[in-house]
């Protein structure tokens, strides 16, 4: 079904399920469940509104509920949870793989966990325990346990009347990863060699023995870039002394890019990117007033460093209706440096090696933009209040200022890295801050000096 045709289908299931929730045709819409994909469900979920959701979850047979749950964003999924008993919770987490199983988990509040993992059975306590036991966005609990592992001494007819007696493969298998007795990693064989080699040769003739791993520490991010670069569809996760522990799978990494993206662009905003769209008033109020707060002190110390010019002000007014122009280019001039920069450190094009050249060219594009636009709403301002002193005051400013905005836009997230700050949350803010205080006092601190 091409992609458009797939996705109207799909509205119109979510449109029929809630004409049909709303009507209060409740066997009906269990029904209509039945017959839904998980994914589909999930999004039906969290594109209705807060209360319709503990009914809509009623209506889930329980043997799917934990398939859902893997495909609900983190808030819609904590809001679920936080109704369940934890004995429902640990029967829908029974058959989750072990990187989803932790995500769960670790959303749980600690009373609720210790009664879920209470009601797990023995083997489930271990997966649990594993999925827990590596740092949150880490490759370790990225990864998934279901690998296929032989030995490179056998032949390839012993492994493929292996797979055959075996019936099945985990998800996005592409290669078989070969180990020796101590689960030391060796390399890997692909499906594709091993349907087309000579039967009699053994794993060992067609493996592939200088193989990228990816440690077990290493940073999700840093793991998606991999993922890109090579164009894999699984990758084995190998602990410091070798041994294999799992495999990530390009699933997985969709996510995370998805994420990634998703978390860029909500922090621009001062929010979460897990944020539901239907949270209560009451809880989305306070994650944006927290923002709101910020800009608002930003604002104030903007209004401060004018006040320093009333005077000044009360002699030229035209100066306050000039005020804006320059902060305003500033931050637009900033914010594209800013976005720019945190691109290229969230795809690992800049470094420790680079960042130099990266901060020189920012400043050498900051001054360029600064002598074009300060030359032209220099002629503009000048020709429009006959002042030449007028043009040239706030060609001054505006110069200055995109100077600033580029060093600016092109050092803070730099800085914020090297503090643990997110620079996507924190950096919009501070270039702010930065642009309309030198902004302020460019203009009316030169006007003061020149023109009074």
């Amino acid at each position: 079904m091409p992609e458009a045709l797939e996705q109207d289908y799909t509205q119109k299931q979510l449109l029929e399920v809630n004409k049909a929730l709303s009507s209060g045709m409740f066997v009906h819409v269990r029904r209509m469940l039945a017959h839904m994909a998980d994914c589909d469900i999930a999004l039906l979920i969290e594109s209705s509104p807060y209360k319709g959701r503990a009914v809509l979850w009623q209506l889930v047979d329980p043997d799917v509920q934990g398939e859902i749950l893997e495909e609900l964003s983190e808030d819609v999924r904590s809001g679920i949870i936080a109704q369940m008993d934890p004995t429902l919770i640990a029967a829908a987490t029974a058959d989750m793989d072990v990187d989803d199983l932790a995500e769960v988990l670790r959303s749980l509040p600690d009373a609720v966990y210790q009664e879920v993992i209470g009601s797990m059975d023995s083997q489930d306590q271990e997966r649990a325990t594993l999925a827990l036991s590596y740092p949150e966005e880490s490759a370790g609990a990225l990864m998934n346990t279901d690998t296929v592992t032989i030995r490179p001494d056998v032949t390839i007819d012993v492994v493929l009347r292996y797979l055959r007696i075996k019936g099945e493969l985990p998800e996005a298998t592409d290669e078989l990863y070969v180990v020796d007795k101590n689960n030391q990693f060796l390399g890997g064989v692909s499906l594709a060699s091993l349907l087309t080699s000579n039967p009699g040769l053994t794993v060992r003739s067609i493996m592939e023995d200088e193989y990228e791993s990816i440690p077990v520490t290493m940073d999700e991010s840093e793991v998606a870039q991999l993922f890109e670069r090579h164009d894999w569809i699984s990758a084995p996760v190998l602990d410091e002394n070798q041994h294999l522990l799992g495999r990530i799978t390009i699933d997985d990494i969709v996510d995370v890019i998805r994420e990634d993206a998703e978390h860029s662009m909500m922090s621009m905003a001062g929010l979460d990117d897990e944020a539901d769209t239907f949270a209560p008033v009451v809880k989305s109020t306070q994650r944006r007033s927290l923002w709101l707060g910020i800009n608002l002190i930003t604002a104030l110390s903007a209004a401060f460093v004018a006040s320093f010019f009333e005077s000044t002000l009360s002699i030229l007014p035209i100066l306050a209706v000039l005020n804006s122009i320059v902060p305003s280019m500033g931050g637009v001039a900033g914010n594209q440096t800013l976005t720019l920069v945190i691109r290229g450190m969230a795809v690992g094009h800049i470094n420790s090696a680079n960042q130099k050249s990266l901060v020189y060219k920012e400043l050498a594009i900051g001054a360029l933009n600064g002598l074009i636009w300060a030359i032209l709403i220099a002629s503009v301002v000048a020709l429009w209040q006959w002042d030449f002193n007028l043009g040239l005051v706030i060609a001054f400013a505006m110069f200055m200022n995109l100077l600033a905005a580029g060093m600016a836009g092109a050092f803070i997230p730099l800085l914020l890295k090297k503090m643990n700050i997110d620079p996507a949350l924190a950096g919009g803010v501070i270039l702010t801050t930065v642009t309309d205080i030198v902004g302020i006092f460019a203009f009316l601190g030169t006007a003061t000096w020149l023109l009074i």
